[in-house]
């Protein structure tokens, strides 16, 4: 079966700084050649850090930036080869769930209004039908029909967010990509929200690309994880098998920093080092070696390949293989995996 979406290569520099004679002299590598497939129905997560790129791959995947190299094929087809109304038709295809409710709807138009907008456009429906989409758009995501009379200010976070989610929805898309959706809610909101996402992405077949650095959240909703780190892929597996053996010091570092409510527990946490080195200068080789505890010379100078295994656990690290057993990165009664277990419990239940 081809792949909803094939990453190949991928790269985005930003030019920071320009000579007077306007010839960029800095530039930000933002997105570091990354690869990756998304299947009809799946979930992929994007995680890591602030400022690793994972918003820009986002964006780059939608087209709403265009790539410095690589390609992204949707449905087989290169979608940095299509024309102004090729995109458009292809954006039907493909949405965006935005990270802050408050700002991304535009508070001079009501919710009607902004949900009918995407029909217009796309002409999804006859003209006469398109009050009665958006009362049924509305009520799908929990919310009153009567509400689309209503301007954005008149709602909560949480409802806002939902109307995003209706917006998104609103063209019958294949894919949308999810950037942080949840990360301005409150927790027990943010649990409405994300079994809102998978109730319909089971009634609608959708694929998500989620964008998240909330460890928790991922494992409440994801199929894979992809682990990014200074523009690179770092280590991508299925979501239980990264949680309960992470390999990539990356990936153990920020297991480790998770929360755990047993605070006698005992665990073998692994702290990184230092800063974060500048996107405008990464280091050679490993992207880490300046904080790894375990880098050697061949991290300074070689750079690692995202190398899978027959399962498909991918890891770009020369010395994963010998590292020390990571079970007490979390509490001796339990996994990686069982803490997170907890706190999607405690999501569940606080959204019931």
């Amino acid at each position: 079966m081809t792949p909803l979406i094939q990453v190949d290569g991928l790269v985005k520099h930003f030019v920071a700084r320009r000579s007077l004679l306007g010839r960029p002299t800095a530039t930000v590598k933002a997105v570091d050649g990354i690869s990756f497939d998304l299947n009809a129905g799946e979930t992929l997560a994007l995680v890591g850090e602030s400022g690793c790129g994972k918003s820009t791959v986002g964006r780059l995947v939608l087209r709403l930036i265009e790539p410095t190299a690589g390609a992204v094929r949707f449905e087989g087809r290169d979608i940095f080869g299509d024309n102004e109304a090729e995109l458009r038709a292809r954006r039907r295809h493909a949405q965006l769930i935005f990270q802050d409710p408050y700002a991304s709807l535009n508070p001079r138009m009501t919710v009607g209004q902004i949900l009918e907008e995407p029909l217009l456009l796309h002409r999804v429906v006859p003209p006469d039908r398109r009050k009665e989409r958006v009362g049924a758009l509305l009520a799908t995501v929990g919310l009153d029909p009567a509400h689309a009379r209503r301007y954005p200010h008149e709602f909560s976070g949480g409802q806002r967010q939902r109307i995003g989610i209706a917006r998104a929805l609103a063209v019958e898309p294949k894919l949308i990509v999810c950037d942080e959706p949840v990360s301005a809610l409150d927790v027990s909101i943010r649990a409405q929200v994300l079994n809102l996402l998978r109730a319909l992405q089971r009634r609608l077949g959708l694929s998500y690309i989620f964008i998240s650095h909330d460890l928790a959240v991922v494992k409440h909703i994801a199929d894979r994880i992809a682990v990014m780190y200074l523009g690179r892929i770092v280590e991508m597996a299925n979501a239980d098998a990264l949680f309960a053996a992470p390999r990539h010091p990356y990936t153990r570092a920020l297991l480790s920093a998770i929360p755990v409510p047993s605070p006698g527990a005992h665990r073998d946490r692994q702290i990184l080092q230092g800063d974060v080195p500048s996107p405008i200068a990464p280091p050679p080789g490993c992207h880490l070696h300046t904080r790894c505890p375990h880098a050697i010379d061949r991290c300074r100078s070689e750079r690692p390949g995202l190398v899978g295994d027959p399962a498909g656990h991918a890891t770009a690290c020369h010395r994963w293989r010998e590292l020390p057993d990571a079970s007490q990165l979390v509490p001796r009664e339990g996994t990686a995996s069982a803490v997170l277990e907890k706190l999607q419990a405690a999501f569940v239940r606080a959204a019931e």
